[in-house]
């Protein structure tokens, strides 16, 4: 587009819009420029009537944040009323009542269990689950401090056992067997 110079004396208009006589656009364009004129008066009266406002809630204490307070506080009340939430309120009312039951339920079981297992005996515990299958679990097996308690137990029993299958006995004697003092490499 180039820039046109315009003669400020010309006033611009549009066409006639077809139906409309010259007269009847004549009243048009006053009553618009009369409305227009009317928002900018409306405008500035509702800038001076916040203004207002803003001072009064100034004076009497309330601030935007007391304000905004109470809009949140009715708006939840609200939605405590609502149907929706009502609904909603009383399903998962429903649905504690019954997590309830259930873990009641399972917590009596397993008191049951506990009980049963405190009546039988040790030895008849270990009866049919055996030490050595809840070592076997891969996860202990796997794990630092297992390697380093096996590793001691294997060094312990070879010296215990590899004594004895020798025919000799490289024990250390017992405490009240003597003035010698056990050895400082022991393993724990």
């Amino acid at each position: 587009m180039t820039d046109v110079p315009v003669d400020p004396g010309v006033v611009h208009r549009t066409p006639v819009v077809e139906g409309l006589t010259e007269g009847e656009e004549e009243e048009l364009r006053a009553e618009l420029a009369k409305v227009e004129e009317e928002i900018v008066t409306l405008r500035q009266v509702l800038a001076a009537k916040e203004r207002h406002c803003g001072e009064l809630k100034r004076r009497l204490g309330l601030s935007t944040l007391g304000e905004l307070k109470q809009n949140l506080s009715r708006s939840w009340h609200d939605v405590q009323v609502s149907t929706a939430y009502k609904k909603t309120q009383e399903t998962l009312s429903q649905a504690g009542q019954k997590t309830s039951a259930a873990l009641s339920t399972m917590g009596s079981a397993i008191s049951r269990k506990l009980g049963d297992m405190r009546a039988h005996p040790l030895s008849q515990s270990f009866s049919s689950y055996s030490i050595r299958h809840s070592i076997s679990m891969p996860v202990m097996r796997n794990s630092a401090t297992f390697k380093s308690f096996e590793d001691r137990v294997g060094t312990i029993k070879s010296k215990v056992v590899g004594g004895r299958e020798n025919g000799s006995d490289n024990l250390p004697p017992s405490p009240g067997s003597g003035d010698q003092t056990l050895p400082d490499h022991a393993p724990f």
